[in-house]
């Protein structure tokens, strides 16, 4: 498109076809289309294999079990129990069989098969709730005041249950 001015002042001269058309339209560059969404699933059970396993009523050994996220809920109503009231050690018996959410053939899990583990595996499995349920932010870098030296400290309580 080819424009003038006259020399008279009034404005552009218009020579084209096209321009007569009215002033130029420009369109805005076509922005390209939104990446989809990253679906980010939130991961809620996660397997587990005891180290001696549960030894159920008939003699068969349960290792294979899945547990779940806790909730806020699971980690207040063990603490109207009775049994946790009168000894506070069995809060993580009572959490424990609330997350656990299946245990080999087992038809469910309950605070009385969590009871009746070997030591090691309760140990095993409170260990585990903590990992799943913290995501391993338990622990803090930190240096030392003294002689600058790096290394970490462990935030989380001593038992289930606690911060």
């Amino acid at each position: 498109m080819r424009r003038t001015t006259a020399r008279t002042g009034a404005g552009p001269v218009v020579d084209t076809p096209e321009a007569a058309a009215g002033p130029e339209q420009t369109s805005a560059p076509v922005p390209a289309p939104a990446p989809a969404p990253v679906e980010h699933r939130l991961r809620t059970e996660f397997p587990f294999e005891l180290p001696r396993g549960y030894v159920d009523g008939t003699g068969t050994v349960h290792r294979d079990g899945v547990m779940r996220l806790a909730t806020a809920r699971d980690e207040l109503i063990p603490l109207r129990d009775v049994r946790v009231q009168e000894n506070p050690a069995y809060l993580s018996v009572v959490l424990l069989g609330r997350v656990i959410t299946g245990l080999g053939t087992l038809p469910s899990v309950h605070d009385g098969v969590v009871e009746n583990m070997f030591a090691s595996d309760l140990a095993f499995l409170q260990d585990f709730y903590r990992q799943v349920n913290a995501e391993g932010h338990t622990r803090a870098a930190v240096q030392c005041p003294h002689c600058s030296e790096p290394f970490e400290v462990e935030l989380g309580g001593s038992r289930l249950g606690e911060s």
